[in-house]
């Protein structure tokens, strides 16, 4: 399997892929010759209209970037059924952004890190998508209540495609707020200790292959209380 785990490899225009850090590049290098048969595995099971929007949305993103797909099939609970045939004939499968505890709960469902085993084609992790491919996913609280609610559960186990937790969207802002709190001060930055975390703004990325990965893009290294720059804009570090 090869990952691309990413904050958002989008343009902000929805014109297409962010070429920026080689992503568009390195993703048509790795595909196969062709159109490829893709798997959108939605964040929100049970809310079929978005996912369907959001799935014809990011298809038409990628093909402008350049991907032909032969398939395109969205999962979520009307197909559920289906998740083991489509993850095996699989030659591109997206995990989607969302809110991601319900999207862990849903993989929990589907069984999806079973179903991973094996797999010999490319996954594009994106936002939520991404952080539920760690192995132990940090659920950075994001919505109303969740910052202060001792029941909401921040460390999560996940599909355990790598051990790097990364905290997408980063935009340098440290002082965004929930439930009255400071989210980096006041709740991240305390759960870091003893922990890792790698804050990347959009375009970043994780690339995986072959046991090896690298973290390409700006990203932030959040660890033991403290924050420190780990990666620049258009240069690579091995993890």
């Amino acid at each position: 399997m090869i990952c691309f785990l990413t904050s958002n490899p989008f343009l902000e225009d929805g014109g297409g892929l962010n070429p920026a850090n080689g992503f568009v590049d390195a993703l048509l290098g790795c595909l196969p010759a062709g159109p490829v048969r893709g798997v959108f595995i939605a964040s929100s099971p049970d809310a079929p209209d978005i996912n369907d929007f959001y799935a014809a949305e990011q298809k038409s993103a990628f093909e402008a970037g350049g991907v032909a797909f032969r398939t395109f099939d969205i999962l979520d609970r009307r197909s559920a059924d289906r998740a083991a045939e489509w993850v095996s004939a699989a030659q591109l499968i997206i995990l989607t952004g969302g809110h991601v505890p319900t999207q862990n709960r849903f993989f929990h469902e589907i069984g999806l890190k079973e179903l991973l085993q094996g797999y010999k084609g490319i996954l594009i992790g994106i936002s939520a998508g991404t952080m539920n491919a760690a192995e132990t996913v940090y659920a950075q609280p994001e919505l109303e209540g969740e910052a202060i609610d001792p029941s909401y559960r921040r460390f999560l186990p996940g599909l355990g495609l790598t051990k790097a937790m990364l905290l997408p969207h980063f935009d340098g802002d440290m002082d965004c707020r929930l439930d009255g709190l400071r989210i980096w001060d006041d709740v991240t930055f305390p759960d870091s200790m003893g922990r890792r975390f790698y804050a990347v703004p959009d375009g970043s990325y994780l690339f995986i292959q072959g046991g090896k990965e690298e973290l390409r893009g700006e990203a932030y290294l959040v660890a033991d209380g403290k924050m420190r720059p780990f990666c620049k804009k258009g240069r690579a570090v091995r993890l």
